[in-house]
């Protein structure tokens, strides 16, 4: 990237995914981002970043009356509607949170969660989790996914609305 006459250099940082997938034996849904963010690592669960949408949405959703804060709070409300949850990525070369810099993919194995799961579909979060999912995962899985728009910050052109729009489809399995 440059700036000016200066040349910047971001640097990949090699992550393994540090957070364990989200299911129980009667999830019905598998919904699954790219690889977590940095605030995600950080938290030790999904979509932790405050600005992402995805809890938000969830809540609307399904008409819950809280948003959920803890991990405890957010893994009930996705036990409650039989929503799995993890990431199409295992380990890659990242800069920070952005998908776009994304490289030297190792894709999940998703072999335990849908062995044992009753899990009916698989939703990606945003592009880029179907790209990952569409050329690492499906050839292990046989099974196609269903791209949803995605519920991150940078995704600001899609209001709260529009996702659910857009979301609401998953109500039919869960």
């Amino acid at each position: 990237m440059a700036s000016g006459n200066k040349v910047i250099h971001k640097e990949l940082t090699h992550i393994i995914h540090p957070i364990p997938p989200f299911y129980r034996p009667d999830s019905r849904i598998l919904i699954l981002g790219s690889f977590p963010s940095v605030k995600s690592r950080e938290s030790r669960f999904f979509y932790g970043h405050p600005q992402n949408r995805f809890w938000k949405l969830i809540v609307l959703l399904f008409q819950e009356e809280k948003l959920p804060e803890t991990i405890e709070e957010k893994a009930a409300l996705l036990d409650r509607h039989h929503i799995a949850a993890w990431d199409s990525i295992h380990e890659c070369d990242i800069y920070g949170s952005s998908d776009s810099s994304i490289r030297n993919v190792v894709p999940n194995d998703f072999s335990g969660i849908l062995g044992g799961t009753r899990i009916e579909r698989i939703y990606t979060n945003g592009k880029k989790s179907h790209e990952i999912y569409v050329k690492y995962c499906l050839p292990q899985t046989g099974r196609e996914d269903i791209c949803l728009p995605s519920t991150s910050p940078a995704n600001a052109a899609w209001s709260l609305e529009r996702l659910a729009e857009e979301w609401k489809q998953i109500l039919e399995f869960t």
